[in-house]
């Protein structure tokens, strides 16, 4: 028999093109010059769609691929997959939520210590020799005991808070409703700015969240404030974040998510207070072999008629 074609949008580890070779005829579209002729040839064999956050998927792909009834995201954010048009069509949708949970919290906070505590300026400090030449570096910014702000308290927004606590910080939050947690509310980014010492972005991308982060949010931080994002790109007014860079509003940022990513807003290069990583907060062998695995059993539970493990509402 036959196996039914998948259509792997984006680059995807070895090990998991192996697992998913043995159930599916693979159909690489990132490996074909031209994508258009790539699913007019392979169309109508196509199945089912593996694809990525940051990729996506839209109503010109699902309509070259009419047999395809699950788009499966190795991923949470789905902002790029249009929603109502797979649901105009039948199309399931999944994703894969809570393997990416901790690393991401994890990179929060590393982020957070890299920018308060200038590592990569001190790495800097002592390969060049000057600490030889010029003695002790500036001093840094404490972490312990500062009031953290975290937009959006969902999965890795409480994770975040979890480390939080063992930091001894006071923790404070905006989103769209209260929730039920010992840490004050704020109903929105603008209103939280001014309390807090240090700003976590962690909210879900799409449109719904679009310039959340806006330049109201960001020009009520307190001066000397640091800016940290888990988030998207999208989630920030981010001409208001390089303006508040520039000026000293934001003293140090840490960020892991930009707009029009990997081409970057060339003037973030330019900050030295500023630590720069290329969206890989969930960028670790365990998590990435965690979330291939759960793609692959979303993909076999449709497959085999079971409930999806990880449908997206």
């Amino acid at each position: 028999m036959d196996k039914p074609g998948l259509l792997v949008v984006g680059i995807l580890p070895d090990w998991d093109l192996e697992a998913l070779a043995e159930r599916f005829t693979l159909h690489k579209l990132y490996e074909a010059p031209d994508r258009a002729a790539f699913l007019a040839q392979h169309g109508l064999s196509i199945r089912a769609i593996s694809t990525k956050g940051e990729l996506g998927a839209d109503p010109a792909m699902m309509d070259a691929c009419p047999q395809a009834k699950i788009i499966a995201c190795y991923g949470v954010g789905v902002d790029a997959i249009d929603l109502p048009a797979a649901r105009a069509r039948g199309i399931a949708v999944t994703n894969t939520p809570d393997v990416l949970t901790e690393d991401v919290a994890d990179m929060a906070f590393a982020l957070l210590l890299a920018t308060a505590r200038a590592i990569p300026e001190g790495d800097a400090y002592v390969r060049s020799g000057i600490w030889a030449k010029r003695g002790p570096m500036r001093l840094a910014t404490r972490v312990w005991g500062k009031c953290l702000g975290i937009v959006g308290l969902g999965r890795i927004g409480r994770a975040i808070a979890r480390r939080a606590e063992g930091f001894g910080m006071s923790i404070a939050y905006s989103g769209r409703m209260r929730k039920d947690v010992p840490y004050a509310f704020h109903p929105s980014p603008a209103a939280l700015a001014p309390q807090v010492d240090i700003f976590i972005v962690s909210a879900a991308g799409g449109a719904a969240t679009a310039g959340l982060v806006d330049r109201a949010a960001i020009e009520a931080l307190n001066p000397g404030a640091i800016f940290v994002n888990v988030s998207r790109g999208s989630v920030v007014d981010e001409a208001a974040l390089i303006a508040a860079i520039r000026s000293g509003r934001i003293a140090v940022a840490g960020l892991d998510v930009f707009h029009n990513e990997p081409a970057i807003d060339p003037v973030f290069a330019t900050f030295d207070n500023v630590v720069l990583s290329p969206h890989q907060a969930s960028g670790t062998v365990e998590t990435r072999k965690a979330m291939g695995a759960l793609m692959l059993d979303n993909l076999n539970a449709h497959f085999d008629g079971r409930p999806l493990p990880t449908p997206v509402a």
